[in-house]
Formats: structure tokens, sequence, C-alpha cells
């Protein structure tokens, strides 16, 4: 009884200091990988939501392009571009006239072409002149609407000539707009990022 007395009263002994720092030291680095962690996680979201939000806005601009197209007045018939089609898809490619948002609330006229260059989905365009003019045309402006693409898909959906059924051309080039726009992305190999098919319908 007055041993155990005398040791309380001699405070802690050697073994019972390093059990506490032992268990200090394994909180420490408890508390040192969870917020590791969290930050890890916290910074894979915020990426997440950073690609996420950016497949959005460029399939909100290609479903509002390929929705709009202008046509010419009292008629069903497409403005033309310079090389004088109105609608011209190719399976990885696609020129037509569309209003492309200036991003103040109005919109431009221009001849755009959509396709895959250097891994990139671009949207390239130059302003839509209704003559023709005597001055070189300008270089076109291309804009990188997404990275990390391998391949682009068209399909146009449509009858080939009149008569015939409609249905999935791989190529569409006439005055008039096809009936709907599938427009798939292939991704590079490793990319997680989901595209689903975009059905766009023309206003036709």
């Amino acid at each position: 009884m007055a041993s155990a007395r005398r040791r309380a009263e001699g405070g802690f002994t050697l073994l019972e200091v390093l059990v506490a720092l032992v268990v200090l030291g394994f909180l420490v680095v408890g508390l040192t990988q969870g917020v590791r962690s969290g930050l890890a996680l916290r910074q894979a979201q915020i990426h997440r939501l950073g690609d996420t939000a950016e497949l959005d806005a460029t399939m909100r601009l290609l479903r509002r392009l390929l929705t709009r197209l202008p046509v010419i007045p009292a008629g069903n018939r497409l403005i033309t571009t310079a090389t004088g089609a109105g609608f011209r898809g190719e399976p990885d490619r696609v020129s037509f006239v569309g209003d492309l948002p200036s991003g103040l609330g109005t919109t431009r006229r221009a001849d755009l072409s959509l396709y895959v260059a250097d891994g990139s989905l671009v949207l390239s365009w130059v302003p839509h002149r209704h003559e023709r003019s005597l001055v070189a045309v300008s270089a076109p402006t291309r804009t990188v609407l997404l990275e990390g693409i391998q391949r682009l898909q068209l399909a146009y959906w449509g009858a080939p000539a009149n008569g015939e059924r409609p249905g999935w051309q791989a190529r569409w080039e006439s005055q008039e707009a096809p009936q709907l726009i599938r427009v798939r992305l292939i991704f590079a190999r490793g990319d997680r990022r989901q595209w689903p098919d975009l059905i766009a319908a023309s206003r036709l």
C-alpha cells in the first residue's frame, strides 16, 4: 500500500511515457493520413466536376448549333456555305452554317466545321458572308471544345434519295438538313469520361 502510494507520488514510469508517446505517434499518423486522403478525394471530386461541366457545356453547344440550322426565308432550304453546300456531313467531320453564340446574349452567323485534330474536338469557323468577297478569306478560328479525344463518329438520319427508305447514313450533302444527327465521341484509352450519344433533331 505504501509502495503504491510512493509510485503514484513519483509520477509516470519510463514505460508509461513510452506507451503514451507510441499512442500519440499513431494518432498523429492517422490524422495525417486522414487529412491527406481527404485532400486527395476533394481534388479528385473537383477534377471530376470540372470534366462533367466541360462535357455538359460542349453537349449543350453542339445541340444548340445542330438543332437551330438557319434556313432561307420563306423556304426550308439551308443557307449555303462558301463551298456551296448547305450541309455537308462525313463520318468524322461536319460543315454547315450556324448561329454561333457570342457570349454576350447575341449570335454571330458563321460557316462552321466540327472535327477532331491532334486528339482534340475542334470547332472552326469563319464569318458567314452573304456575297462573294473579292478579298482573301481569313483563316478560320479554331476553338478546342474537348481534349483527349480519339475519334469522332457522326451519322445522319434521312432518306438518301427520293423514294428510298430513311435510315442512318455515313454521309450527307444536301441543301436540306438530315432529320437527325448523331454525335459520338470516343475518348483516349484510359479516359474515364462518358459521352452518351448526342442525337440532335433539326428544327426542319
